[in-house]
Parts: C-alpha cells; sequence; structure tokens
C-alpha cells in the first residue's frame, strides 16, 4: 500500500469544521460542518489515519522533506542564515528545541554570534531560580556522591544483622526507595537543565557523551553515582577535548562499577572494560585492533577500580615498594598490589611499566588514533546531521579532531558549518529523549515545571529512560530506531500529556492534587509565529479544526513538523 501524500488532509487526521488556533473552546466546540456537531479527534482516529498512511520509515522520510524548509510549497527559497525560519531549524537542532525566548535571542546576536556561543559557554550557565532551588534541594547536590555511596553500602551490610525477616525485608525495601530516589535526582535535575539552561548544547551534547559513555543506573550501586557521573565526568567535557572526556570516565567509578573492572585484577583479568573501551569508546569495531590488545589494554586496567572504604581510612597495607604507586580520590582507587607490571604492547607499540600512568599512555594512542577520529566523527555526523552522512564531511571532521587534538567544539565548529548539515535542517527525525525536551521547551518554557516525573514517566513509555540502557552501546541514534507503529502511538499520547492532559502533572507538588492549569498557548508563542510557514496543508487543516487549545497543541505536538528538527 502507498503511503498517503502530506497534500492529502485526510491522511494526517480526520476532517473536522475549521477552527481557528486563537479561538477559545467553546468557540471551536461550537463550530459545525455541514450541520453536524464538531468532534475531535481522539486516539483511535488517530492511529486509524497511520494505519491508513502507511506511517513507517518510508512514508517518514517523505514526510520530513514536506515538513524541511527547503521543500516548504508555501516557501520555496530556502531560509538563508538572516532568516527567522533558519533559526528555528538551527535551534532545533542545536538546542534541545526552539522556543520563543530562544529565537529572540538568536534574532539579537545573528547566526554567527549564537552558534559561537553555544559552541564555547562561558561561566557556568545560570538556570532560573525556581529550577536551580530544586536542584540546590537534592541530596545528590548537597552530599559528595563519594559519601552517598559509602553510606548506602554501609547500609545495605546494616541490613544482614536486622534480627528479623520481617525487619531484614523493610530494610531491603528502604535501601532500595532510596536508591532509586538518588537516580530520580539525577533523572530531574537533567531535565531542568535540558529545558532551561542556556548552555543549550553543552546540555544536549552531555546526553549524546552519556550516551557513548553508557552507563546503566539499574546495576549495582550506580544509581548513587550515575548523577555524579553526568555533572563531574561529562558535562564538564562535553564540548572540550575528548582525550580529557575519555580520562574522565575511565577512572569514574560508575564506569568502573558498569563494566567490571573493579573486578581486574593480576591473574584474575576482566577484559570487560578493555573491549568496549576499543570498541565502543574510542577505535570502533573496525578501528584494527586485535584480541591481543584487548588482552594487553585490560592488563594495562588491573588495578584500576572502586574503594568504598570511610574517606577518612589510611591506605591498605601494601609492600614498601608499592606504596608510592598508590592514588584514591574519592572512590576511584589504583591498587598498585592488583595491578599486573609485567611489560605490554598495545596497537603494536610497547607501554612502559609504570603502574597508574600506564593507562594515560594507552588512552592517549587511543585518542589520537585516526581510526578513533573517524569513528568518533561519524557518531557526531549521525547525531547531528542523519543516518548516512557524506564520507566527505566525516573525513574533513576526522581531520579537524586529529588537528586540534580532539577539540570537540572546533569538531562540531566544522560540521554546523557544512553544507550537509544546513541541508539536513529540519529532516532529521527527533529520537524520544529529544521529541519530549522539545516538547517542554516550547511549551513550558516560561514557567519553571515544579514536577519533571511525568517527563521521565513518558521516556519509559517511549523506551528510552534516562540512564536505563542496559547494554553498553548506548541507545541507537538512527532514525528507523524509533519509527514503530507502536513508538508513533505512543508519541500521540504523549503530545496530548505536553499539550494540556497532562499540565497540571507537571506543576503538581509533592503529595498534593494537580493543580487546575491551563494548557500551554503555544498557537499565540513567537515560536510558532515562525514555525507557521512551514507547515504543510495537512497540518494546517488540522490544526484550524481543532476543537480546543489543548487538542491544537497536540495536533501540533504529533505533527510531522514537530516530530523532526
Amino acid at each position: 500500500m502507498r503511503a498517503i501524500s502530506h497534500s492529502e488532509p485526510s491522511a494526517m487526521l480526520p476532517c473536522k469544521p475549521a477552527a481557528s488556533p486563537s479561538a477559545p473552546p467553546d468557540a471551536a466546540s461550537r463550530a459545525t460542518d455541514a450541520g453536524s456537531p464538531a468532534r475531535g479527534v481522539r486516539r483511535r482516529d488517530w492511529l486509524a489515519a497511520v494505519a491508513v498512511a502507511g506511517w513507517a520509515v518510508p512514508a517518514l522520510n517523505g514526510w520530513a522533506a514536506a515538513a524541511a524548509p527547503l521543500a516548504d510549497a508555501a516557501n520555496p527559497a530556502a531560509p538563508g542564515p538572516g532568516d527567522a525560519a533558519y533559526g528555528l531549524r538551527l535551534l532545533d537542532r542545536l538546542t534541545w528545541g526552539a522556543n520563543s525566548a530562544a529565537l529572540e535571542a538568536w534574532q539579537r546576536a545573528g547566526s554567527a554570534a549564537a552558534v559561537a556561543a553555544l559552541l564555547r559557554p562561558g561561566a557556568p550557565a545560570a538556570l532560573p531560580q525556581a529550577a536551580q532551588a530544586q536542584i540546590d534541594a537534592m541530596a545528590i547536590t548537597r552530599t559528595p556522591m563519594d559519601q552517598l555511596a559509602i553510606d548506602m553500602q554501609a547500609r545495605q551490610q546494616a541490613i544482614r544483622s536486622e534480627a528479623t525477616e520481617d525487619a531484614r525485608k523493610a530494610a531491603q525495601e528502604s535501601y532500595q526507595r532510596d536508591m532509586r530516589a538518588l537516580q530520580r535526582e539525577a533523572e530531574r535535575r537533567f531535565v531542568l537543565r535540558a529545558v532551561y539552561s542556556p548552555a543549550q548544547l553543552q546540555e544536549k551534547m552531555t546526553w549524546f557523551w552519556m550516551n557513548h559513555f553508557s552507563v546503566f543506573a539499574g546495576k549495582a550501586d550506580i544509581r548513587a553515582m550515575v548523577g555524579d557521573y553526568e555533572d563531574r565526568a561529562i558535562r564538564p567535557h562535553a564540548l572540550g577535548r575528548f582525550r580529557d572526556l575519555l580520562g574522565a570516565t575511565v577512572r569514574h567509578p560508575a564506569m568502573l562499577r558498569y563494566l567490571d573492572n573493579a573486578q581486574n585484577a593480576a591473574g584474575r583479568i576482566n577484559e570487560n572494560y578493555a573491549r568496549e573501551l576499543m570498541e565502543l569508546h574510542t577505535l570502533g569495531v573496525d578501528g584494527g585492533y586485535t584480541q591481543r590488545d584487548v588482552q594487553e589494554l585490560a592488563r594495562v586496567l588491573t588495578g584500576h577500580g572502586v574503594s568504598l572504604r570511610p574517606l577518612e581510612e589510611p591506605p591498605p597495607r601494601l609492600k614498601p615498594e608499592w606504596t608510592r604507586h598508590y592514588v584514591r580520590s574519592g572512590l576511584y582507587e589504583f591498587n598498585p598490589q592488583r595491578h599486573d607490571w609485567d611489560a605490554k604492547e598495545l596497537l603494536g607499540r610497547p607501554i612502559q611499566a609504570r603502574g597508574a600512568a600506564e593507562l594515560d599512555e594507552a588512552l592517549d594512542r587511543l585518542a589520537r588514533a585516526s581510526a578513533t577520529a573517524r569513528f568518533i566523527c561519524h557518531k557526531l555526523a549521525v547525531y547531528l546531521v542523519g543516518d548516512a552522512p557524506p564520507t566527505a564531511l566525516v573525513q574533513a571532521l576526522a581531520d579537524r579532531f586529529l588537528h586540534s587534538d580532539s577539540d570537540i567544539a572546533a569538531v562540531l565548529e566544522t560540521l554546523i558549518g557544512s553544507d550537509a548539515f544546513n541541508a539536513s535542517l529540519g529532516t532529521r527525525l527527533r529520537d524520544p529523549v529529544q521529541y519530549v525536551m522539545a516538547g517542554l521547551r516550547l511549551g513550558y518554557g516560561e514557567r519553571v515545571l515544579a514536577n519533571p516525573d511525568p517527563a521521565l514517566s513518558w521516556l519509559q513509555r517511549l523506551a528510552e529512560p534516562l540512564y536505563g540502557r542496559a547494554t553498553p552501546d548506548g541507545y541507537p541514534l538512527d532514525a528507523a530506531a524509533w519509527t514503530s507503529s507502536g513508538q508513533l502511538a505512543v508519541r500521540f499520547e504523549i503530545a496530548r500529556a505536553l499539550g494540556g492532559a497532562g499540565t497540571g502533572a507537571l506543576y503538581r507538588a509533592e503529595g498534593a492534587p494537580a493543580p487546575r492549569v491551563a494548557p500551554p498557548d503555544i498557537a499565540r508563542s513567537g515560536a510558532f509565529r515562525v514555525l507557521e510557514p512551514l507547515l504543510a496543508p495537512a497540518t494546517r487543516v488540522a490544526l484550524a479544526r481543532a476543537a480546543s487549545p489543548a487538542e491544537w497543541n497536540t495536533f501540533l505536538l504529533s505533527s510531522p513538523e514537530f516530530m523532526y528538527a
């Protein structure tokens, strides 16, 4: 069955009587068509339309072209760097989503200055006071991660000494509840920063690198560590040097715990982390390394682990010749007694036997390899350009990566200045995290969310929960992973919640009922004024026939134009 064209209004949504987007709900609901009362589009109707349209990968690609500025029938000329439409598309790609405030700032600064500020933000970005107050009140903000993890381990160990089975069960449930709460705080903080931070590209790249250097919060005690991993290992280096980012992840206890390097010791080699460090984090699966390189890197990594001993305790007893090699920084520990001190060779060159310093030599070699440059730059291009980025673009990015000593901002500068990037604007399918964050920025950018939890539930339903990827490869970046009929059906439900059905829940105080809050007035926003000329005929028809502001929001947020950035 052919995919119905975007020019056929009934392919998107069933027909309804026309009503102005800005008309009040009662006026819209009284509108009639040939004497029939107006009827709002419901999930069942929308799913039927999707089934008829065959909304799968081929149809999505067609709709992407229809939604893109270059294919807009009402505005056939491609928007240039000075056009507001170009600014909208640029912000949609480089931030978590364009909104009125971001567009106004872009128009004041101009494209060049706006992009420069995104690439190299200055002082730590200040969030709105209401958002920062929520973050400041979190346990992960008030208590260092080292102490949180040590305290939680002590609680877990104390469970065994409880006198009765019921007491042990209650203590275990309390422990698990508090561990989940630590992860939930990190998730809430992520949402608040993604929606309200002015350093938008830094936040968007923080997610990219969290996904690249993925850890699963559900393993062991990583729930107590994941917030610090994001905040101290990833975010400070998200636009810095890849080599620094790599070094920060390698020594963070969340990564060492997740990929089992805490169990890696001389005589008991564990290759898990060494393999993923080359296959997923640096060289790539076709990067030219061998199984022997995996074994040698695993030996380099011996002794690098996690210590949950109280911070004030003295170092463990060691042989005198090893004492000076012992390192502890928070929970990270290099124990020379567990290290393999024999000669090693990595990628055809020897590694000097220097204890902990061997790891830095190995990381320098990996970060500066041409295979790493190609692998990382291809992944960046997939994230910010499309599923099949041009080979010439990837090579240009890899050259900049190598010549700049892995400066991520410099690589992105080359990417953003490329013809391929500009031609792709408006055609990149948003994955679930990008979709939800874009909806929140568009509808809720002016009033800070009091309760980000509904957004986290939406991501769970969309199969991309934060810190929830159990395998170390991270969530897929390609569009095909997010275009199933089930995924799109859930997106419509999320669009309804974002559009107004879930507005009260986003401002619900803990333990209180959801307040009555009006749906966001997207139709009157500056961002929609810029987007409106880019809408395809079917989308215009659907919006005009919405029976209420909430339904209008739902149609816009579930339209092809909003699905793509």
